[in-house]
């Protein structure tokens, strides 16, 4: 420090000073200390050490810091690396991993009407009292024409119209650097802009009442689409990741926790593996407390690898996975925990999986098996059920028709059982698919270019416009990314203007030769118990119009509404129409008994005095289909409905059953009958995710039979699908592949099934030759599989496995004790 040292005062320099030059050698312990202490108060917790030469120099901290980067972390705790907690969440997005902002883009789609044309879309519809009212309020504020186009509006009041008037030389300023004003947090400006509104309006969750929320209407429709102004954009400060910076900058093996929570379940199988055995960064003590945890790391991961979800990866969100991958992730908890003697009761565990996972799943349960439990299955798949040891199959029919046993023993017994429906598909007696010659694509095609959502590799996929689709693959391959997230929002925007996002392609082509695009997928028809197939499907209202009709009703002076139970008039106001009161129990789950006022009819005691046939409104509503058929056969309008739910097997189903106790097959079949009962355009595109799903055998052939249907009538239906019978009936496949994860996302094979069993390469191929074969030599069907069939065991000590429902296929099943 005696040199002179000339430093610019404008300028931040870094200084390094010279403690002590020090010989290690016997006895210097002493002087290192002292002086590593000096340099370490000097440095304000750093120190800088220059070994001899051929080594490079390296920075020490008495701070818990990277000394490289100089990013400073608090003490390392398993809370750090939550996204759930404020220890661990971004602070920008609360650990969402995204935000929600609205678009002046939406709020203002079309620049070339003027204001009173309803330029400003979140003003309401042109000529409403919305708009009007709105309109007045800024033309008093802000002086603009009503009548110019918006696009020709000056740049000021454009921003002013957008985010509101305040300070005009931070506006102006803010303009000129083509942004938004700042938005004003204290007070309300002269006149709020309607982006200012709405955002404010967002923050405090009152978003739906700002721009218009609308109930449902008593005919279970969807309420209007209140986020059509917003948009939701990746968090910019953690990318999506969810984790504040302090988290995301600790490395195990090079990654951070994102990373390793981003990467398929096998991959990181394979990480975890390597890093144990090769563990050099660990020192002893972190071997010793790191060891045990990837050992157990690797084995859980194991587990879920065996029940077929490799492709999955840890950070997935819930929401986004189907009911059997919930239950396989169940089932793989519960293999991990060793337990004996446990009855394990699983309700179509292959649902979503693919042929060549479902052996794996086989295995798995069989492991279960051998290890002292019982496993009872409740399932559709062929597969499974010949893998059982003992079968108990329940029947004859579905709904009142079915609840009793019609043959139980090993599935052989059950095939040779004549009173058993599920005996001949076993057997190969009855066999969905039968050869027939195959519909040709014509030159129209609805095509998506360079396709990259999820794990898409960037591939072109094309679908015949007026066939049978099936999507194919293993499980994680592409398939929803292609279909559900890709080619439905894309049509939707096409025809519909839909804000919806359309995911990541050059573009999707084709799609001028539709008129309408409908998605049946198995979500609920409703939410409430007030729900139902028949105001689902339109039948309700048509039911209250024929009541109306009535002389009795008439002289009365009933309206249609009196015949609802959503609204005032005729319902049972003792429990405002819901046939059932709730007793709050406290501490206890709540208590629903039957209303005594109506005996759980939901009507008042006059509604119900206005018949036909004999028969009340809440009479019919407890009708199932096929005995409102012989009941309404003389009402065209309502025969046609209830027609359209009996062809897709739901003649068992009551008019006024609940959605909510309706499976997601039943659901899927209640909107599919929908359809069929509409005036076909011919220029529909219709879009099926897992059809099959839940039904037996002889109810995938009514399905496949209305799927015929609708192309038959020049419609275009796609559908993704595992169940290779309905498969191998489709005129067109497109399979995807090889793989799951980012081993799949590439068009493996299209054409035609007999194309598609030729290529080498397709796993869905493989097993689609053996049904094809079959069909061809009339052969019966065993265990379906290219290298070894369905693993049988004997029966093993306490287990039972396997349960076969029959044409009973979509009773609403008991709920309790499932993995």
């Amino acid at each position: 420090l005696g040199d002179e040292i000339v430093l610019d005062g404008k300028k931040a320099h870094d200084l390094d000073v010279v403690i002590d030059r020090i010989v290690v050698k016997e006895g210097a312990k002493g002087r290192v200390t002292d002086s590593v202490e000096l340099a370490l108060k000097t440095g304000e917790g750093r120190l800088l050490v220059d070994p001899a030469e051929g080594s490079e120099p390296f920075w020490l901290s008495e701070r818990f810091a990277c000394v490289e980067c100089g990013v400073s972390l608090p003490p390392i705790e398993p809370r750090m690396f939550s996204f759930n907690g404020p220890h661990g969440a971004c602070p920008k997005c609360d650990g969402i991993g995204y935000r929600t902002r609205v678009d002046p883009e939406r709020v203002v789609p079309d620049k070339r009407r003027s204001l009173r044309e309803g330029a400003v879309a979140a003003w309401g519809r042109r000529g409403s009292v919305e708009l009007a009212l709105e309109l007045d309020k800024a033309v008093k504020a802000l002086s603009v024409d009503p009548d110019t186009p918006f696009a020709k509006l000056p740049e000021s009041a454009k921003n002013a119209i957008l985010y509101g008037t305040g300070d005009p030389a931070a506006d102006a300023a803010k303009a000129a650097e083509g942004g938004a004003p700042e938005k004003r947090r204290k007070g309300r400006a002269a006149y709020e802009g309607i982006v200012s509104r709405l955002e404010r309006a967002l923050e405090s969750g009152e978003l739906s009442r700002e721009i218009g929320d609308d109930d449902e209407d008593d005919d279970g429709g969807e309420p209007d689409d209140i986020g059509r102004f917003v948009i939701t954009r990746v968090c910019e400060a953690c990318l999506g990741r969810r984790l504040r910076p302090e988290a995301l900058a600790v490395l195990l093996a090079g990654k951070n926790i994102a990373e390793i929570g981003g990467m398929p379940l096998r991959e990181l199988r394979e990480l975890v593996v390597k890093f144990s055995q090769d563990h050099t960064e660990l020192k002893d003590r972190a071997r010793t407390i790191g060891e045990p945890l990837l050992r157990a790391v690797a084995a859980r991961l194991g587990f879920l690898i065996d029940v077929g979800l490799d492709y999955l990866t840890l950070d997935r969100s819930a929401m986004t996975l189907s009911g059997g991958e919930g239950q396989r992730i169940r089932l793989a908890t519960q293999i991990g925990s060793a337990l004996v003697g446990v009855l394990y009761v699983l309700d179509e565990p292959s649902v979503g999986l693919h042929p060549r996972d479902n052996t794996r799943l086989l295995e798995a349960l069989r492991r279960l098996v051998d290890q002292g439990n019982s496993v009872l299955v409740v399932e559709h798949d062929r597969e499974t059920i010949q893998a059982a040891d003992h079968v108990v199959d329940m029947g004859p029919r579905a709904g009142v028709h079915g609840g009793t046993i019609v043959a139980q023993g090993t599935p052989a017994e059950i095939a040779a059982a004549k009173t058993s429906i599920t005996g001949p598909y076993l057997t190969g007696e009855k066999s969905l698919y039968s050869p027939r010659p195959r519909r040709k694509p014509s030159d129209r095609w609805v095509k998506v270019t360079n396709a990259r959502e999820h794990n898409l590799r960037g591939g072109d996929f094309s679908i015949p416009v007026g066939l049978l689709t099936a999507i194919t693959g293993v499980s994680g391959s592409g398939k929803s990314s292609l279909i559900v997230d890709t080619l439905l929002p894309a049509a939707r925007q096409t025809l519909y203007r839909s804000g919806a996002p359309v995911g990541a392609c050059d573009g999707v082509f084709g799609l001028d030769n539709f008129d309408k695009v409908v998605s049946i997928d198995q979500a609920p028809i409703g939410r409430t118990p007030r729900s139902n197939p028949a105001t689902y499907t339109g039948t309700f209202a048509l039911l209250r119009e024929l009541f109306s009709s009535l002389p009795e009703a008439r002289a009365r002076g009933y309206k249609r509404g009196r015949f609802s139970f959503n609204v005032k008039g005729g319902r049972c106001e003792a429990c405002q129409g819901d046939g059932v009161l709730r007793v709050e129990m406290h501490f206890l789950p709540d208590v629903f008994v039957e209303c005594e006022t109506c005996g759980g009819k939901r009507y008042s005691r006059e509604t119900l005095e206005v018949k036909y046939r004999g028969m009340s409104i809440a009479d019919v509503l407890d009708l199932t289909v096929e005995e409102a058929l012989r009941e309404l056969e003389a009402v065209p309008r309502i025969r046609e409905q209830l027609a359209a739910l009996q062809r897709v097997g739901l003649g068992y189903i009551k008019l006024g059953q609940p959605a909510t106790t309706l499976s997601g097959g039943e659901a899927q079949r209640v909107k599919l009958a929908r359809e069929l009962a509409r005036r076909a355009t011919g220029s529909t595109l219709y879009v099926l995710d897992e059809p099959t799903t839940g039904l037996h055998f002889s109810d995938i052939e009514l399905l496949l039979v209305a799927l015929e249907g609708l192309r038959d009538a020049g419609n275009t239906v796609v559908v993704i699908e595992h169940n290779l019978d309905l498969v191998a009936s489709a005129d067109w496949i497109v399979d995807l592949g090889p793989e799951g994860g980012t081993r799949g996302g590439e068009l493996v094979a299209a054409g035609s099934p007999e194309a598609v069993a030729r290529e080498e390469r397709s796993h869905t191929g493989r097993y689609l030759a053996e049904v094809l074969a079959d069909a061809g030599s009339g052969k019966k069907t065993e265990g379906r599989g290219a290298t070894k069939p369905a693993p049988k065991a004997p029966a093993s000590k306490g287990g039972t496995k396997g349960g076969a429902k029959s044409a009973a296929a979509g009773q609403p099943k008991s709920r309790s004790a499932r993995s």
